[in-house]
């Protein structure tokens, strides 16, 4: 079994937080096909919000 590894995010914001413009896309896409390093049968840890996301090909565009 592998070590738990743990990641930190820091963001810059310029501006009040305002969740409604967020946009996240699915972590386990096929189509953008990330080699995550995770063991065998394990699944990252995720917030609700980033386990609700689309995949790409769902995504809201803004053409």
């Amino acid at each position: 079994m592998l070590p738990l590894t743990t990641a930190e995010f820091e963001y810059k914001c310029t501006d009040y937080d305002a969740p409604v413009f967020e946009r996240s896309i699915r972590w386990d896409d096929p189509e953008i096909n990330i080699k995550w390093p995770l063991a065998d049968g394990e699944s990252p840890t995720l917030s609700s919000k980033d386990a609700a996301a689309p995949f790409f090909k769902d995504a809201e565009t803004y053409a």
